[in-house]
């Protein structure tokens, strides 16, 4: 159960479009390192982990995504809800504009929508807390390479603030890991019966 505020957790205020940066945002929407698939993941994962502290971290840190997934969103809407159609053809939006309109949809930049494929839960407590330490890594690069791509503070300042985040996220996924050393001191043997 959750309690849903009404207001971004970063305000976003985007006035002064670019679509070339609404159409990088796309990888962090819908993309396989987006963070929906960090979202799902997360909140998948949290079924199989042997201990209440490493789900409450997964729990809070898969939610805190979804939060981070609509930040993204609104930043893709505000962007291209009064582009017009020269415009969105210009920053290679004429295929997503053909299907979707001006509506935020799941895709990556190149027009790839969405798919499970891209979340992964092995039930192995190690293996899946090791893919999520990766998955913030990806994150955070990907969100410095759009900030590498504009110097416009409507985008940058809700950019730091998603990619510090991940940073967090990293160092909470270190600390599951630690107990998770502490729980399998000699490592994790999966039984054979």
């Amino acid at each position: 159960m959750w309690i849903y505020q009404k207001k971004l957790e970063f305000p976003v205020n985007i006035t002064m479009p670019d679509l070339r940066i609404a159409k990088a945002l796309m990888a962090q929407y819908g993309g396989p390192d987006s963070e929906l698939s960090a979202g799902v993941r997360y909140l998948t994962q949290r079924f199989s982990m042997p201990d209440d502290r490493l789900r409450a971290t997964l729990n809070d840190i898969g939610t805190e995504e979804i939060a981070h997934w609509e930040m993204i969103g609104t930043m893709i809407l505000q962007t291209v809800e009064n582009a017009s159609l020269s415009e969105l053809e210009a920053a290679g939006l004429s295929g997503y504009y053909t299907l979707h309109g001006r509506a935020v949809y799941p895709a990556d930049p190149n027009g790839v929508p969405f798919t499970a494929s891209y979340i992964q839960s092995t039930g192995d407590p190690i293996a899946d807390i090791f893919e999520d330490l990766a998955a913030e890594q990806k994150a955070r690069a990907a969100y410095e390479h759009i900030m590498n791509q504009t110097e416009c503070e409507q985008y940058l300042a809700p950019l730091r603030f998603l990619r510090e985040r991940e940073v967090v996220h990293f160092q909470r996924f270190s600390e599951c890991y630690n107990i998770l050393k502490e729980l399998y001191p000699e490592g994790r043997q999966n039984k054979l019966r």
